[in-house]
């Protein structure tokens, strides 16, 4: 393919992409695979020229923009070499017309960034949009970090956990046979951070009230060394039904799941209630502090979708409470550097249940966030999190 043309293809799948977001449709990652998938003549060079013209377009406009062109006429704003390939040659996009839309630079849709503002700085808004690196958290239960350091010498310890290593390179992790033997798991340090936060023990009654696919519940099976219990909960089927042979692979035998009826959580878990231990809350949210893998999903957050998470994670809260013990702990986290789905959220949950308080067991890594504790690309190269330790009083 020609340079020109690999514009014109990038044009195409903005186009894709932008109505995806705006209908709820897939991720720019999947209709990024269906679209090469079509077109075997794409060598690796031309699939990753478009990929990269298609996230600089993505990662530049905070709003969704008109049309995928739009959204490349807007980079090309600020690149001679780009505006030199829309040129109208055969299979290229026509020459830039001074007058046609052009999609704004920004980080953040406009009704976001005061909420952005609130929690931080303008450097630190503008990291939400770096490229992520890719970490791996080794499993405990299988080896430790020495060896899988050892099997990828350009690979370095991560900063902050103890389990983590980050890789230089992007690789096909689940090609490798340590990936096959459960010794290592594809896993961002800061969700590695939330798992070591939780400080969960052998021998703990421990329940992941949102585990999803259950990278977490992995986690806190190993940081438990294998003895107690863990109850791995979700309301969708399909996600929840990946974690068994995750666990599997992981060697975590102490995982149970249970599928959840929304409206009706704590209906199948009457032996857990009252009894954990630990809840860990890791609830649906923004997505905000994933932007950085996910740049096209600020495209599809609202005002009324906020509204509608914070309500979700408020809720959750609540059926967290009624799990744990008296004298037990819940952990409640979000992928989200918003304060309405982080510190506001704990400071309403904290008025509505006197006497459980605050307070969470990680040092070295985050910064205070009202009464928890903030994760966030500039400050600790991870992706962004809230993370709040709750206790319930005896």
């Amino acid at each position: 393919m020609t340079p020109s043309a690999r514009v014109q293809a990038a044009i195409e799948l903005l186009d894709e992409v932008v109505a995806a977001a705006r209908g709820g449709g897939a991720a720019a990652d999947t209709l990024i695979a269906r679209y090469f998938k079509t077109r075997r003549y794409a060598g690796s060079g031309d699939r990753r020229a478009i990929r990269d013209h298609v996230y600089a377009a993505i990662r530049r406009a905070g709003d969704p923009p008109v049309s995928g062109r739009a959204a490349m006429v807007g980079v090309a704003a600020g690149s001679p070499e780009l505006s030199a390939l829309f040129d109208g040659s055969p299979h290229g996009p026509m020459p830039i017309d001074p007058a046609e839309p052009a999609a704004v630079r920004s980080v953040a849709p406009a009704w976001l960034m005061n909420r952005l503002s609130a929690s931080l700085d303008g450097p630190e808004i503008e990291a939400m949009l770096d490229r992520a690196p890719l970490d791996l958290r080794v499993n405990r239960l299988k080896g430790d970090r020495a060896d899988v350091l050892a099997a990828f010498p350009q690979a370095a310890a991560t900063p902050h956990s103890p389990v983590g290593v980050r890789l230089a390179d992007p690789i096909q992790v689940e090609a490798h046979p340590l990936w096959n033997a459960g010794v290592i798991e594809i896993q961002d340090e800061g969700s590695q951070l939330i798992a070591l936060a939780c400080a969960a023990r052998p021998g703990e009654t421990v329940v992941d009230l949102c585990a999803g696919a259950g990278g977490k519940t992995l986690a806190l099976a190993a940081e438990m060394g294998g003895e107690g219990r863990i109850v791995a909960c979700d309301t969708d089927r399909a996600r929840l039904s990946r974690l068994a042979p995750r666990a599997a692979r992981a060697g975590a035998d102490a995982v149970e799941t249970r599928l959840l009826d929304p409206g009706k959580e704590l209906d199948p878990l009457g032996d857990v209630r009252d009894a954990a231990d630990l809840v860990l809350v890791d609830a649906p949210c923004s997505g905000s502090g994933t932007w950085r893998r996910n740049p096209e999903a600020r495209w599809r957050l609202t005002p009324d979708r906020l509204a509608r998470l914070q309500a979700t994670q408020a809720r959750l809260l609540d059926i967290a409470a009624a799990l744990v013990r008296p004298g037990g702990r819940m952990v409640y986290a979000v992928c989200s550097l918003i304060d309405d789905e982080g510190a506001d959220q704990i400071a309403a949950f904290l008025s509505r249940n006197p006497g459980w308080t605050a307070g969470l067991p990680l040092a070295g890594a985050g910064r205070a966030r009202g009464q928890g504790l903030m994760l966030s690309p500039a400050h600790d190269g991870t992706d962004g999190f809230f993370i709040a330790g709750l206790h319930r009083p005896c």
